[in-house]
């Protein structure tokens, strides 16, 4: 579920052949590119396919590429990107103090675990807590967002201007492949036998048949 099977290396390098393979106009797959890019710095845990595809929609996008290009939040990712999130969002709000990666991640999943069991207090016996969800979204949760929204918007419009040109450069060298092949397998085809002299489809041979009668 975290290591791919064949190695990030190898995982990376596939999905950046199927960006460069996509058979649509290169802007259209850089904001795609830049949905999935910005998605990946948000805090939407578990909807990040759905919400890249909603921004490709919105921008009109490629959704294939906006799906790929969550791959940059990945589990060696997410550490960098909610620390930079985070202390971006604490300064702009006014919060004091910096918390390490270990400790974000860390309260993600108590307050994920505070979620579920505020929902079975629902159908059974215990009695739900709310307050420290409400320290959560205050000092974590809500400056994810705000940081996130901002770190997010700069790489992506940094990931489209990067995609756009080498989708165009691939597309161009694979055009010019395609080319190179057409007319290679064109030279190799056998000509059509040139016609005998004395064929009445042969230049002159009406005008000698008239000049003998």
């Amino acid at each position: 579920m975290i290591y791919p099977r064949g190695g990030w290396r190898r995982a990376g390098t596939y999905v950046l052949h199927r960006l460069r393979r996509l058979p649509d106009h290169p802007h259209r797959i850089g904001r795609g590119v830049a949905a999935g890019v910005f998605v990946s710095f948000t805090p939407l845990f578990g909807l990040h396919f759905l919400s890249a595809a909603g921004c490709a929609w919105i921008i009109g996008g490629n959704l294939l590429a906006a799906l790929l290009a969550t791959f940059i939040g990945n589990p060696i990712t997410f550490p960098f990107i909610a620390m930079l999130a985070v202390s971006i969002g604490r300064y702009i709000l006014g919060l004091k103090g910096d918390l390490s990666p270990h400790r974000i991640l860390g309260e993600f999943g108590h307050a994920g675990a505070e979620i579920g069991h505020n929902i079975r207090s629902i159908f059974g016996p215990e009695r739900a807590h709310w307050g420290q969800l409400a320290e959560f979204f205050t000092q974590i949760y809500w400056p994810y967002v705000v940081g996130g929204v901002i770190s997010g918007l700069v790489a992506s419009v940094a990931a489209h201007y990067l995609t756009v040109p080498v989708i165009r450069a691939y597309h161009r060298r694979r055009t010019k492949i395609m080319a190179e092949r057409i007319a290679r397998v064109g030279n190799m085809q056998p000509r059509p036998p040139a016609p005998p002299s004395d064929s009445p489809s042969a230049p002159g041979s009406s005008d000698k048949g008239r000049g003998t009668q």
